[in-house]
């Protein structure tokens, strides 16, 4: 899918947008080609003939080109309220990199280009989408509207993001106060799609756990992306020689060799997902483990199984 993407060719364009578009249509070739076959991503234009149902709106010019039949969708039977919630707290700099990229990500790029691309499908769909932004405080949180302009605004807010680079400073992560205030701010009924490490600077992980099923309140729809560098979050992958490690969020450094901690380290952080799937399948939440050195098919796929779901 995205696999296939020339991203030499894609090299040296700023435009986030374009980007999004290139991986999408990637993407949706590769669906035509996979045993997702069937799933049809035009939401916004048809939609199977259910037999029973009126003729009357069925695409005949569809119908003599594929043999199917499908009825045309109305801009008011398509739109889907979503609002797509970015962790950028200093922990999502990890990992630390010179020279970052499309092709070189840290969590936060990972999250911006993963965003971005499912922007553009909602786009393609006639969905509504808003943005919010949080690190120790929300920093951005716009209301989801269906407009070209609007979401020229959302990929300029996006670009910013992107064109502040590098860590500015030491901001911690209020996960828990900033789920909070999404659940209450959002209409009945929305999608919620969230970029995070979860790395929450509460006192217990319950008041991250807590704020997690609030995002169910009002019938609201989730879907989590647990943003991760599997290779060095959850393995510690490292050689083995002495290290300075540099918490991001609060500058506290610690120096040892990988090989004394590894395995108290990664049961620890295994633990933790495990307990976080846990909470959101009891939830009813979507959890989805979102590695940024596998591409953005783990994005738009799940995307793609829970908005089939929501119809």
């Amino acid at each position: 899918m995205t696999k296939s993407l020339d991203r030499n060719r894609l090299h040296g364009y700023r435009s986030l947008e374009f980007l999004a578009r290139q991986v999408v249509e990637g993407f949706i070739t590769g669906l035509h080609k996979s045993p997702f076959h069937c799933f049809s991503v035009e939401f916004a234009e048809h939609r199977p003939y259910n037999s029973g149902e009126s003729t009357k709106h069925i695409d005949w010019r569809l119908y003599g080109r594929t043999g199917k039949m499908y009825t045309k969708r109305y801009e008011e039977e398509t739109n889907l309220r979503c609002q797509i919630v970015i962790d950028f707290s200093s922990s999502m700099h990890f990992p630390v990199k010179e020279n970052l990229s499309f092709e070189n990500l840290n969590k936060l790029w990972f999250s911006i280009y993963g965003s971005a691309v499912l922007m553009q499908l909602m786009k393609k769909q006639r969905d509504a989408c808003g943005l919010t932004l949080f690190s120790n405080e929300i920093e951005l949180s716009t209301k989801s509207k269906s407009s070209s302009t609007h979401y020229h605004y959302l990929y300029t807010e996006l670009e910013k993001l992107l064109l502040a680079g590098k860590n500015d400073g030491e901001k911690t992560t209020a996960a828990a106060q900033s789920l909070h205030y999404v659940a209450d701010s959002l209409p009945k009924r929305s999608l919620i799609i969230v970029f995070s490490d979860m790395f929450d600077n509460s006192d217990s992980t319950e008041d991250l756990f807590n704020a997690l099923q609030h995002l169910r309140h009002n019938k609201h729809e989730v879907v989590l992306f647990h943003v991760k560098d599997s290779l060095k979050e959850e393995k510690f992958e490292y050689e083995n020689r002495p290290y300075r490690f540099v918490d991001l969020e609060n500058g506290d450094e610690i120096k040892l060799r990988p090989n004394e901690i590894r395995d108290s380290y990664a049961k620890k952080m295994s633990s933790f997902v495990k307990e976080l799937d846990f909470r959101c399948g009891q939830y009813g939440i979507d959890f989805v483990e979102a590695d940024i050195n596998k591409g953005f098919d783990e994005i738009l796929l799940p995307y793609l199984l829970k908005r089939k779901r929501l119809y």
